[in-house]
């Protein structure tokens, strides 16, 4: 086991503990904010402090923080003279053009014209949408907490949903949003961000309707395995039980394994061990129940 680092938080500067949370907290998905003062003057700023936290009733939240010169951010001003704004999605063709909007513009500089982004007119509140964006949240301010006075204190808005507006190009056939289609991007640490496109994107079977074995469910030779990983392990505790012996009979008398075997005839060990290889193929297959059917032969072949 690697050397641990430990940091008490009081022990740093507010800048190294920003960069610590930051970096570690990742990736961040990123809300594009658009205020609008008393005056009329329009805000368009960037937040990774953000997220959705209810769907009953839809709640978002994001949280200006304040400052180097511990000056409160003029998102959260705006919002404290009108309480509505417009939650922007960002995703990869305005990347850059998101970023150059956090430049810290006067309060009457608006960041649309900055960023040459376009200024869509609400329905239902005062503050414009980004045209550019995927999907865009009509939002009405719920509360407002305050959670210190210092630099780099946060300022956690909770702002209700009140009108989505979403492009069609990012619908499937469900009329769903696909998140294939969506390229979104996230916030890492520093200067760095990442990308969700289709090659970093991948699916795991949720355990929400089935009740999955867990983990200290399968064998132990399955669980101590020197070839399957952690997530391997994982996949197959997803399943609710082990196979029957009809099923592990059936998946031992394929071709594949009938002619590992023969190959590796005399080498009980190794040929063990190249079936855990065959299974963990099979995992990365999504063939999940014919892989777990492969380690219990190997298990049987043991016994």
């Amino acid at each position: 086991m690697s050397s641990i680092k430990t940091i008490d938080p009081n022990s740093i500067s507010q800048p190294e503990l920003h960069s610590y949370l930051l970096t570690a907290v990742a990736p961040r998905p990123i809300g594009f904010v658009s205020t609008i003062d008393s005056a009329g003057n329009v805000n368009l700023s960037p937040f990774s402090f953000f997220n959705v936290i209810s769907s009953n009733p839809p709640i978002m939240i994001f949280s200006p923080a304040r400052g180097r010169n511990n000056m409160p951010k003029h998102s959260l001003q705006n919002v404290q003279e009108v309480p509505e704004v417009v939650i922007n999605i960002v995703d990869f063709p305005i990347v850059e053009q998101m970023s150059l909007s956090s430049t810290a513009y006067d309060k009457d500089v608006n960041e649309f014209v900055k960023s040459g982004l376009t200024q869509v007119p609400s329905k239902k509140v005062k503050p414009p949408r980004v045209g550019e964006s995927p999907v865009s949240f009509e939002c009405t301010i719920d509360r407002i907490i305050e959670l210190g006075d210092g630099q780099g204190a946060g300022n956690l808005i909770m702002a209700k949903v009140e009108l989505i507006h979403i492009q069609d190009q990012f619908l499937d056939e469900e009329d769903k949003l696909d998140p294939l289609k969506l390229d979104l991007v996230g916030r890492m640490g520093g200067s760095w961000y990442t990308r969700a496109s289709n090659a970093s994107l991948f699916e795991i079977p949720k355990p929400i309707r089935t009740k999955g074995m867990g983990v200290d469910g399968l064998p132990s030779g399955i669980r101590n395995s020197t070839v399957l990983t952690g997530n391997n392990l994982g996949r197959l505790g997803n399943l609710e039980q082990l196979p029957t012996a009809d099923e592990i009979d059936k998946v031992a008398k394929g071709d594949e394994i009938r002619m590992m075997q023969k190959k590796l005839n005399g080498n009980p060990q190794k040929f063990k061990k190249e079936l855990h290889w065959l299974s963990q193929r099979m995992l990365m297959e999504e063939q999940t129940e014919k892989a777990l059917a492969v380690l219990m032969y190997a298990e049987k072949l043991e016994a």
